[in-house]
C-alpha cells in the first residue's frame, strides 16, 4: 500500500493534556510515523504518515484525543513524506 503524510493542526485544550506522549502512544500502537509538536499559539501540530487506513485511524483518533484534551477543530494537508522520518518523536 502507498504511504502519504498528512500534517494536522488541532486547536482547542490540546496543550498541557499529555497529547503528544498520547499521540505518539497511539502512533505505535498503529505503526505510524511522523510527531507531535507544540505551537507557540496553543495549539498541537502533528505530522502523520503511513497507508490510507492508518492515516483514517489516527485522524479519528486526533478529534478525541487524550482524556483531558477538548479538541475543537483539526486541519489537515496532504505534505510531502520528509527524508529524515523515522518512527514519532515528540518535538
Amino acid at each position: 500500500m502507498a504511504i502519504k503524510c498528512i500534517r494536522c493542526v488541532l486547536s482547542g485544550r490540546v496543550q498541557g493534556v499529555f497529547f503528544r506522549r498520547s499521540a505518539q502512544i497511539k502512533a505505535a500502537e498503529l505503526d505510524i510515523a511522523g510527531w507531535a509538536c507544540n505551537l507557540p499559539d496553543g495549539r498541537v501540530e502533528v505530522l502523520v504518515c503511513g497507508t490510507e487506513v492508518e492515516i483514517e485511524a489516527m485522524r479519528a483518533w486526533l478529534w478525541r484525543g487524550p482524556p483531558h484534551a477538548l479538541v475543537d477543530d483539526v486541519t489537515w494537508e496532504e505534505v510531502e513524506i520528509p527524508r529524515d522520518l523515522e518512527g514519532f518523536e515528540i518535538r
